[in-house]
Formats: structure tokens, C-alpha cells, sequence
């Protein structure tokens, strides 16, 4: 019987070890280091793995399975491994169904490693941090983000950005099914609502009760960040819309109807907002085609901001993203 991979989705190996009780002595991360012809994951794509679980994926459900078992021998082992999937592996009764070739390293890891703390710590403290290694050896120092991602058939080095996190200004029905959507997504999510009841909706969430201006004051958008304005006609909107323009905050979008946007971006003016600041402003909100229903105001925001922040992160790297694609099948695990 086939098993419910519900780990699957999860995409950052560090959202899986902070959600974690406590960290595992020994774990093993395997991270697709080369790609030859498409393939359904990008070079850098990473999967955790335990004694008795695994998180993410590195293809398209083909070598899930196979590549857990082989990173459990590694943590027996205590030895780092080099697999080669599809064109060039050794193992031909493993296909792909793109007809690629792919290499994966795994590699056995301590939770007492520096190198660990320092990526965790990157996480809790949104900052970038560079995770360089053979399978052996590891660092992981602050980044400004810069460079790009690279292998070169013995280490690799790969970005770890903060995650993404979405402010979202409101409390209608639109508001709070983005919010739920974006912690579906394993976002990073807060929810500003002026006067809003004293609990959050959902257990465990950033929730502030103030005024906007005040609650991005509190916790500054950083590059990372995605501010959605979702209240309607509040008279303290235009101030915390200017509060966001006025941001680090690589998205700033606004409900609202376009006839009305010509007022909205006076008083915006009057809060003095420069024009080059109001470029910014996504108005209204949400990808083009999705209808007014709260779910759908919401799919679409989500939608436009996970589009958004793709882009954005694509142009803070340099323009080789790639993963080298020199490694000689010499060195491939048998």
C-alpha cells in the first residue's frame, strides 16, 4: 500500500529542523548538486533525512525512496555518497521520466556542528547565510547575498535566504484566508489588524493589535518581506501604505477599487511618498483574472506574491544561478 508523503512539500530542510521537538544527533541532507537536460527541481533543491523520516523532494517522486536509504547507510556509515540518477547512473532499473541525468549529493551531518547553529541562526534572525560543503566538511557564514550557487564536482556551495514573510494588513474574510494560505505555504506570516480582538485567529502567529505604521515600525520589512494592505477605507490606511512604500519590503500591494486609486495615491503624495516610491505600490492587488469572492481576492495575492518573490530572489543572484554541470562521472557512488 502506498504511503501518504505529507513531508513532501516541505522545501527548506531548516523549516523541518526547527519544527522538529529537538534536533537529531545525526541527520542527512542530500542536495541536488547537477542537472543535465529539464528536470522538475532546480539545481540547489534539498531533502532531510532521519532514521525514520525524510522532507522535500529532489525529482518527481522517482528517487525519493532510493536516495533516504541511501543517506541512512551514509549516517551508518558515517561516509558522504555521490549518487547519479538517469543518464549515466549505474543503476538502470531507476529511470527518470524527464530522460535527465542528475546527481545528488548526501551527506551525514551533527547537530553539534557549527555550521548548523549558523544556518539556524540565519533563520531565526532573517539573514542570508552561504552553506558551503564536500559531504565532509561544512561552513555556513553570513551572506550579503551575492554570488551564485556553484559545484564543482567536490563542494558545493548554496544561498539559504530568510524565508519569505507576509504582512497582512486587514481582518475581512480575504484577509484571514491569506494568512492561512501563506502558513500553508510554511511562510513566515503576520497579521495587522487596528483594534482587532485580543487573540489571533490561528495559534502560534505574529498578530499586532496597533495601528499599521506602528506595527511595521515594530518589525521592519526586510528584502524578504511582502506587505498587503486588505483593509477597506480605513482613515489610517494611507498611513501604513506609506509606512510599507517607504520599506525594504520587495512587494507593497493595496485593495481597493481603480477608480479609486487616483485619490489613494494623492493622499499617499500628501504623506510624501515620491513617485518612485508609489512604482512600487501594486494596486489593486492580486493577479490579473481571479474573481472578488474572499477566496479567491486571496489565491490571487498569495499567488502574486510567491510570483513576485521568486523574481526578486532570481535577481538578487547573479545571472549563472546553475549549479556547475562539470562533475565527472568518475566520481559517482556505486
Amino acid at each position: 500500500m502506498s504511503r501518504w508523503r505529507l513531508a513532501a512539500p516541505i522545501d527548506d530542510i531548516r523549516e523541518a529542523l526547527l519544527a522538529a521537538p529537538a534536533l537529531p544527533q545525526r541527520f542527512a541532507i542530500a542536495t541536488l548538486v547537477e542537472v543535465d537536460g529539464s528536470a522538475p527541481r532546480d539545481v540547489g533543491a534539498q531533502m532531510l533525512v532521519t532514521d525514520d523520516e525524510y522532507w522535500g523532494f529532489l525529482s518527481g517522486g522517482c528517487i525519493e525512496a532510493d536516495v533516504a536509504a541511501h543517506a541512512r547507510a551514509a549516517l551508518v556509515e558515517g561516509e558522504p555518497r555521490l549518487l547519479r540518477y538517469g543518464e549515466g547512473s549505474p543503476w538502470i532499473d531507476i529511470k527518470l521520466a524527464c530522460g535527465s541525468g542528475i546527481t545528488v549529493l548526501v551527506e551525514p551531518v551533527g547537530a553539534d556542528e557549527p555550521a548548523v547553529a549558523a544556518l539556524l541562526e540565519g533563520w531565526r534572525r532573517r539573514h542570508p547565510v552561504v552553506w558551503s560543503s564536500d559531504g565532509r566538511h561544512r561552513d555556513a557564514v553570513p551572506s550579503p547575498e551575492a554570488g551564485t550557487d556553484s559545484w564543482d564536482g567536490a563542494r558545493y556551495t548554496r544561498l539559504f535566504a530568510p524565508p519569505l514573510r507576509l504582512i497582512v494588513i486587514g481582518e475581512d474574510g480575504a484577509a484571514l484566508t491569506a494568512v492561512s494560505l501563506a502558513r500553508e505555504l510554511g511562510w513566515d506570516v503576520m497579521l495587522v489588524t487596528p483594534g482587532g480582538p485580543e487573540a489571533a485567529p490561528f495559534p502560534g502567529m505574529a498578530y499586532h493589535r496597533g495601528d499599521a505604521d506602528e506595527a511595521l515600525a515594530a518589525v521592519p520589512p526586510d528584502p524578504w518581506t511582502a506587505i498587503a494592505v486588505l483593509s477597506h477605507d480605513r482613515e489610517d490606511d494611507e498611513r501604513g501604505l506609506a509606512a510599507a512604500l517607504r520599506s525594504e519590503g520587495f512587494y507593497i500591494g493595496a485593495i481597493g477599487a481603480r477608480a479609486r486609486l487616483e485619490g489613494r495615491i494623492a493622499r499617499l503624495r500628501g504623506h510624501g511618498i515620491s513617485d518612485a516610491q508609489l512604482d512600487r505600490l501594486k494596486a489593486p492587488i492580486g493577479l490579473y483574472g481571479f474573481g472578488k469572492a474572499p477566496r479567491e481576492v486571496a489565491l490571487s495575492l498569495v499567488a502574486e506574491v510567491a510570483q513576485a518573490f521568486h523574481a526578486h530572489a532570481a535577481a538578487r543572484r547573479s545571472s549563472g544561478v546553475s549549479i556547475s554541470s562539470s562533475t565527472p562521472l568518475s566520481a559517482v557512488s556505486m
